[in-house]
């Protein structure tokens, strides 16, 4: 079991004392290039002296107490100026919305609150992409992550660890280990393992799902013969897609969104978290209740024992939002683990899904394609705080849970 703890040491401190020690460290900005020499990390500020333009520039590696003012011909930095610029502008447009006047562009230095802003900014983006860094050497499939905020100055959350598959609580065994597999030439064609699990194969020879949402899916696994191109091969091959974790502008928080086009009955993605028992996830789902959160999945395929808790422990689907109309639709999976109490959980696409277009699923649908019975249930033992839905669909039914 891998522990994470926090560093309680700012990365200034860090920086000077490897600069110290002349150690490279890549996470936080101190390499073999910039040791002894010196890179723009980002402006912090403006001001016109004398005729002559100024920058604050913060190096890369080196501690905001070296920061200095640089004059603008001694500066290589285009992309740097021109987000700058743009962090400016934006203040200074949200600024005028704000306060229904019109905010001095001051041309001879910064206000205080705009070189806060523009700040703030650097240090979000350089966040932001250190933990789009971290995403992606964790992950384990084809399609890349990319994280995206141009709506406020939120960074990446302090409390989510990225993982690929379920990670059971303590005392949850999860039995991974197929005890059969089939011998096929041609799982398209001959009885394969859905056959002898007494259902049909899922997929169309185009990778797309054709059954019925609460059919589940039996993929080939472990011991099967067949290779990694069969087509009953599509779940446990993860993600394809590059999609894009963003701030949403509706208030609904972090979202996701596809980066490039999703044809109808795709897979997307799975949804894996820490595997609990019911009675743990209703207490719980209390404490989210109360915060306004929802990321507990019942894993009631056949019965009501454990459920995936996606808060701390998740992939992307952490960060995908409910719709009362969404684009995609749960579905039950068993390829190594055949125990019907833990179906590992797949999201395919309902429609045709456009590039850039939001990614969501109905947080009360289960894999029959029916509420789940705890949505259902409000009655006095079990009643909770009912969390407002933000979807804006027509058919919305105005809340989560």
């Amino acid at each position: 079991m891998s522990w994470c703890v926090p560093c309680l040491v700012s990365i200034d401190t860090l920086q000077e004392l490897c600069r110290k020690e002349k150690l490279t460290c890549k996470s936080i900005g101190i390499t073999k290039r910039n040791l002894t020499n010196y890179e723009v990390e980002y402006l912090c500020d403006y001001k016109v002296a004398k005729g002559v333009e100024y920058y604050l520039v913060k190096w890369k590696g080196w501690p905001e107490s070296t920061n200095t003012w640089e004059p603008l011909r001694n500066l290589r930095c285009p992309q740097l100026l021109q987000q700058f610029s743009d962090d400016k502008s934006t203040y200074l447009s949200q600024e005028r919305k704000r306060k229904g006047v019109t905010s001095k562009d001051n041309k001879k230095s910064l206000q205080p609150a705009v070189a806060e802003y523009v700040v703030q900014k650097a240090k979000q983006r350089i966040a932001l992409q250190r933990w789009q860094d971290y995403l992606n050497r964790r992950k384990n499939h084809k399609g890349m992550i990319f994280v995206e905020n141009t709506v406020d100055l939120e960074g990446p959350p302090s409390d989510f660890y990225y993982i690929n598959e379920y990670r059971p609580a303590p005392g949850i065994s999860l039995n991974s280990e197929a005890t059969f597999g089939c011998s096929c030439t041609d799982c398209f064609f001959e009885k394969c393992c859905p056959a002898e699990a007494g259902v049909v194969l899922a997929y169309n020879k185009n990778q797309q799902i054709k059954i019925q949402p609460g059919t589940p899916i039996y993929e080939c696994n472990s011991r099967c013969r067949c290779g990694p191109d069969c087509p009953n091969r599509i779940v446990q091959k993860g993600t394809q897609y590059s999609l894009c974790i963003f701030r949403t502008s509706n208030g609904c928080g972090w979202g996701v969104k596809t980066l490039v086009k999703i044809k109808r009955m795709s897979f997307v993605m799975e949804y894996v978290g820490e595997v609990i028992t019911s009675e743990e996830a209703e207490r719980r789902g209390q404490f989210y209740d109360n915060k306004g959160i929802t990321y507990l999945f019942d894993l009631d395929y056949e019965s009501d024992e454990f459920t995936v808790d996606a808060a701390r422990y998740g992939n992307v689907s952490h960060f995908v939002n409910h719709s009362c109309d969404p684009n995609l639709q749960v579905f039950s999976v068993f390829i190594d683990n055949l125990d019907t109490r833990l179906p590992r959980i797949a999201l395919f696409s309902t429609r045709t899904i456009k590039a850039g277009e939001e990614l969501t699923f109905d947080y009360q649908m289960k894999g029959s394609g029916e509420f789940s019975s705890d949505s259902l249930d409000h009655s006095p033992a079990k009643k909770r705080v009912r969390t407002q839905c933000k979807c804006g669909a027509e058919t919305c039914r105005g809340y989560l849970n």
